[in-house]
Formats: structure tokens, C-alpha cells, sequence
């Protein structure tokens, strides 16, 4: 009999064993599945006057292979990479708005600043003034395009992360119900294999999404943590999460992971603390990346509005009306805030913004505990400029922009200013007739007949600061005759000087004596600017005359002064110390490196995550060479076994039947 019992185990055994390595092989390809193995045993032996007789073999358990810090690590960088690889896609997006080549926005700014030469060449010729509001309307049209493809965009990435977070509630869901089965399982004794490659497998697949915490119980459950310490899974309770904007700025475009556990507030979790993940790549790619895009593009359609519009109205158009704005632009932006304070950045006073000194950033504004003073805060690198009160803050210009407030804050309150947000959404062209073009400008110079100096007319412009005051007008019908306009008369000296006349009355009233005067240095009078080159002689004259008055009769016509300014713009640094023809390329060139700083990054960490997914399967991977040796070996191992019942029969048939006789 006992022959018979040990074949019989060993045959139970083996069996067992063929059909551990039969079901490796038919999971060698499933998800998560970790390979398993037969720990045998010995039955305890038989007590006998002649030692201890063997009683064969049992099977103790069904080991499962894994390693538990593989596992955490691989699942660890899975969800670095994850977030690494979104982010660097959707970057890759939008380099594609911000491509060079003749359909690119930067095409269209040269071929808009390029076409005002041939105004300057031929001031009324009406096709080219005509070229000119084209490529007006065209520059606006790609701005707006680019604006709208960013919306898209954004559109998309917030649809990503809503289905992200129903992915998450529903793997959520069913990981604390294989908890709840894990923990009945365990009462046995033995391990739920099965079980916990499901769990795994579905820990690995929310990191795919969210980087979670893994923290074992005792009753073999595992509680998982998102944001360092927020229970999405606590032993069978699953809390649910999702996507919605800031709460302390809920109209920013903003978009925080909330953690919803119920019967309390919505918990704001940042990207930045939620370590991997794609849900936590497209959270830092909209609030961060997205936003800076989006800054860049309307930084650049508020300056050159503002900028070109500004120069617009100091001309003259061919009916001899000062010039409206070219843009339809921004003209202003409202704080966003839960508080109490009111402010805006208004865009229409010219003399409370700069063009030149804009920042591509959103601004923060920080009230102290007193709720008096605070600072602004660039949010681009965290710069910040402090304030007394409104009223200082209001005298301060910070990159070019001016915070009035009219209602000023509560304690520790934050106002949120978007200046640029919706810049380049907005912008249209506003002239479409080519005698609306303001080509001339508004003054015009001559130098006196008896000039015997070197003197030359370098430029003339109106700059209208602080106050565009044309010269005076000639009225010749007066007695004595009023010249008009505005004379300059020269001394050689040394040091050379000018006197500054205002031939608006006869004679003459002197405005200002013995200005010093450098060749190409400008000479700024009442809004117009003039820049002479050479060196007068004693009572050489420069006289600067109204445009319109009626003594030039219709020459305004054939300015291009204006047109000129218009046209030099391209060469006004404006863009973070660029021109505004090298503007763009300066925004592809930070919109490039960013993306290829995060391809780089989504390269490495996927390597990473690679070698630790192989290094993980090395362990818990099946692998059908070593699969089908053990079963040759298991099989072998049986066919004994049911040898040795053949004989253990043979043997005790015999026996009955010789004791039978």
C-alpha cells in the first residue's frame, strides 16, 4: 500500500506541475500575467525500526514569480514615461503652428512690413496701397488662424484628460473589487495568483494615466495613493476623480485633477505633484506650454497692432485726414479673482502701455495680509515687483504694462491677469480702402535758400509724444503776412547751437534759444521729431511746416513719411531685444527648443521604462524554451509515476493472490 500512495502523490504532483507549465505557456502572451511554479514537498516519512520511510511527495503551494521592487520601479517609470511621451507630442503640435516657410505667420509679418516700400516709392499709387492693406488682412487672418488652431488644441487636450479621468474611476472600481476578493481569498491560506496579476495589471495601467503611492494592509489589500497622499483606493472604497478648472481662478483656462472624496470640497491636485502619468503631461502641457503659445502669439498680434496703429493715426491719408487704426486689437483685460479687487490693463491710453517692453506671461497680482500693498508676479520665471498701493501701482509701468485697480484687495487675495490670452483672436484689419492708408506725414521740412552750411534733411516723423502740435499755418491776407510753420535758425558757434521759432505771428516769436545741436542726433518739438546731418553756418534755417497748410496746397499727397515710419517698424526691437521681422523667429525658436527638450526627455524616460519592463518580465515572463523543457521533464516524471502504480498493482495483485491459496 505504500508503494501504491507514493506513486499515487507522485502522479497527483506531476500532474499538477504539467498543468502549472501548460497554463504558463497558454498566458505567454496575456497582460500582466506572472509566471508560476510548483513548490513541492516532501510528505513526512513513515517511522519504522529500520529509519524513516519515505511517503512520497505533495504539492505546497503555486509560487508566483515577481519581484515586488521591479514591479513598483517598472510601474514607476511606465508612468514617468507616459507623462514624457504626451507632453512631447502634443509640443509637437504646436511647433506645427509656429512653422517658418512662406504659409507661416512670419512670412506674412515680412511681406506686410516689405510691401510699405513701395509705397514709399510711389505714395499714390493706389495699387500698391492696396498691396499693403492686403497684406494687412492676410497678417491678421494667419493670427487668428494660429489663435484658433491653439483653441483646438486646448479643446482636445481637455477631452483627453476627461476620458483619462473616467478611465481612472472605472480601473479605480475594479481594483477595489479584486481587493475585497483578495482579501476573502487570503482567509485560506494560500495566494490568489490570478488575482494579483489582475491587481498589477491594473495598478500599471492608472499609472499609465496617474502616478500612484502602493501601500500594502495586512489583509493583503493595497491602498494606492495619488498627489503623494490622497486615497484613490483604500481597501475596497474607490474615490473618483476628475478635471475641471482652477478654483481660485476658474475662468483662466486652468485645469487642475480633482479629488473628489465624498461628503467634502473637491481637493485641487497640481500637476507638478502629481509626478507621472499622462493625465499629469497634458495638465503641465495646457497650464504651462499651451499658455505660453498661446502668450507668445499674442504678445506678438498686440504689439504690431498697437505698434503700426499708434504710427497709423500720426499720418495723413490722401484725403488729408489723420489715419484710424489699421488693427482691430485688445483693448483691455479684466483681473480674474474670487476676491473683492477690480482691475484691468487697458490698451487704449498710449501712454500707459510699451509695445517694446512686453512679456510674453500672465501676471499674478498678490495682496499682502494687509490687503494694501503686495506684488506682481511674472508667472513666466516668478519675478516679482512689489507695490505700496494701488494708487503706486498704478504709477508703475511693469513690461510695458500699466494695473489699475478700482476696487482694491482683501487680505492675501490673488487677481489673475491674462494680457495676451485672447490677443491674437481678436485682431482683424480694419482699412480697406487704399486712400484710408495714413502715408504722409502731417509735417513737412525745407531748408532755407540761403542755407550755406552742409546741412541735410535725414528724417522727419511725428511721434505724437506727448501731444502732436502741428506747426502754425501761413495767412497771407495778415497784415504783415504770417509765414507759418516752425523755423530753426542756426548758429556756427563753436558750440553750434539753434534757436527755435514760431513763425505763427508776425514777427516772429522765439520759442526757445540756443539749443545745442549734433548732427543726427533727432530734435523733438510738440510731437514731430527731426534729424539733420551736416553742420550749419551762421543763420542757416530749417523751417517745418504744417502739411495742410493751405500754402503746400495738395503735396501732402505725395508724402511718404509716414509710410516710411510704417515700413522702418520692421526694424523697432520689440520681441525680447528682436525686431519685429525677426519676432517670429524668435517665438518658433522657443516654442523649438521647448519641444525638443521634451523629446529628448520623453526618449530617456522611455528607455528607462523599457530596460526596467524587460528587467521585470526577465523574472515574471514565461518563457516557452524553459516552458516546454519542464514539461518533457514533467511528463517524463509521470509516465514513471503511473509506472510505478503499474507495478505497485503488479506486487499487490500477487500478493492477494498467493493468499488465496
Amino acid at each position: 500500500m505504500g508503494l501504491l500512495n507514493v506513486g499515487a502523490r507522485a502522479l497527483m504532483a506531476n500532474q499538477v506541475a504539467l498543468q502549472t507549465a501548460g497554463n504558463n505557456i497558454a498566458n505567454v502572451n496575456t497582460p500582466g500575467y506572472s509566471r508560476q511554479t510548483v513548490a513541492l514537498q516532501t510528505v513526512q516519512g513513515q517511522f519504522s525500526g529500520a529509519g524513516y520511510i519515505g511517503q512520497g511527495v505533495d504539492v505546497r503551494t503555486i509560487l508566483r514569480n515577481q519581484s515586488e521592487l521591479l514591479t513598483r520601479q517598472a510601474a514607476a517609470a511606465g508612468s514617468v514615461s507616459a507623462a514624457d511621451t504626451v507632453r512631447a507630442e502634443r509640443l509637437s503640435q504646436l511647433q506645427e503652428i509656429f512653422s517658418g516657410g512662406p504659409t507661416g505667420l512670419g512670412a506674412a509679418i515680412t511681406d506686410m512690413m516689405n510691401a510699405f516700400s513701395d509705397v514709399v516709392a510711389s505714395p499714390t499709387d493706389l495699387s500698391a496701397r492696396t498691396l499693403v492693406l492686403t497684406r494687412i488682412d492676410e497678417t491678421a487672418a494667419r493670427m487668428r488662424t494660429s489663435a484658433d488652431r491653439i483653441n483646438e488644441i486646448q479643446y482636445t487636450v481637455t477631452e483627453q484628460l476627461q476620458n483619462s479621468a473616467n478611465t481612472v474611476n472605472s480601473l479605480a472600481k475594479q481594483m477595489a473589487s479584486i481587493n475585497e476578493q483578495i482579501a476573502r481569498a487570503t482567509g485560506n491560506g494560500q495566494t490568489p495568483n490570478d488575482l494579483l496579476d489582475q491587481r498589477e495589471q491594473i495598478i500599471r495601467e492608472i499609472n499609465q494615466y496617474v502616478q500612484t503611492t502602493q501601500i500594502p494592509a495586512d489583509d493583503g489589500t493595497i491602498g494606492l495613493f495619488v498627489g503623494g497622499s490622497q486615497p484613490l483606493v483604500l481597501g475596497s472604497t474607490a474615490t473618483a476623480v476628475s478635471v475641471g478648472d482652477s478654483g481660485t481662478f476658474p475662468a483662466s483656462g486652468q485645469l487642475k485633477l480633482l479629488f473628489n472624496r465624498p461628503g467634502s470640497p473637491a481637493i485641487e491636485l497640481d500637476e507638478n505633484a502629481l509626478g507621472g502619468g499622462s493625465m499629469s503631461g497634458l495638465l503641465r502641457f495646457n497650464n504651462t506650454d499651451l499658455a505660453e503659445g498661446r502668450n507668445l502669439l499674442g504678445r506678438m498680434a498686440l504689439a504690431i497692432g498697437t505698434t503700426m496703429n499708434y504710427q497709423q493715426t500720426m499720418g495723413l491719408t490722401l484725403d488729408g485726414v489723420a489715419g484710424k487704426p489699421l488693427f482691430a486689437t485688445t483693448t483691455s483685460v479684466q483681473g480674474s479673482t474670487l476676491g473683492t479687487a477690480v482691475g484691468t490693463i487697458d490698451f487704449t491710453d498710449s501712454t500707459k502701455y510699451s509695445p517694446t517692453q512686453f512679456a510674453a506671461s500672465d501676471y499674478e497680482v498678490r495682496f499682502d495680509a494687509s490687503g494694501v500693498g503686495g506684488q506682481v508676479v511674472r508667472l513666466s520665471d516668478g519675478k516679482a515687483t512689489a507695490f505700496a498701493n494701488v494708487g503706486a501701482l498704478a504709477a508703475t509701468q511693469i513690461d510695458g504694462l500699466t494695473f489699475n485697480f478700482t476696487a482694491g484687495g482683501s487680505a492675501n487675495e490673488r487677481v489673475l491677469f491674462k494680457p495676451f490670452a485672447s490677443a491674437a483672436s481678436d485682431v482683424k484689419a480694419l482699412v480697406y480702402s487704399p486712400r484710408d492708408l495714413a502715408a504722409a506725414n502731417p509735417v513737412n521740412a525745407a531748408m532755407g535758400t540761403a542755407n550755406s552750411g552742409t546741412l541735410q534733411l535725414s528724417s522727419l516723423k511725428a511721434t505724437g509724444q506727448p501731444t502732436l502740435v502741428l506747426p502754425p499755418n501761413a495767412n497771407p491776407t495778415a497784415v504783415p503776412p504770417i509765414l507759418g510753420g516752425i523755423q530753426l535758425v542756426f548758429n556756427a558757434g563753436p558750440p553750434t547751437t539753434y534757436d527755435v521759432l514760431s513763425r505763427g505771428t508776425s514777427p516772429a516769436t522765439t520759442v526757445a534759444t540756443a539749443q545745442p545741436y549734433t548732427s543726427g542726433s533727432p530734435i523733438s518739438i510738440n510731437g514731430w521729431e527731426i534729424k539733420l546731418q551736416g553742420s550749419p553756418k551762421s543763420g542757416d534755417t530749417v523751417t517745418i511746416g504744417n502739411a495742410k497748410d493751405p500754402q503746400y496746397g495738395d503735396n501732402f499727397t505725395r508724402n511718404a513719411g509716414n509710410a516710411t515710419a510704417l515700413m522702418n517698424l520692421r526694424d523697432v526691437k520689440m520681441f525680447d531685444e528682436s525686431t519685429m521681422s525677426d519676432g517670429y523667429a524668435s517665438a518658433m525658436a522657443q516654442v523649438g527648443t521647448r519641444t525638443q527638450s521634451a523629446l529628448f526627455a520623453s526618449q530617456l524616460s522611455k528607455s528607462i521604462a523599457v530596460n526596467l519592463e524587460n528587467d521585470r518580465t526577465a523574472v515574471s515572463g514565461v518563457n516557452l524554451d524553459e516552458e516546454a523543457a519542464k514539461l518533457l521533464q514533467y511528463q517524463q516524471a509521470y509516465q514513471a509515476s503511473a509506472k510505478m502504480l503499474q507495478i505497485a498493482q503488479s506486487v499487490f495483485d500477487t500478493l492477494i493472490q498467493n493468499l488465496g491459496r
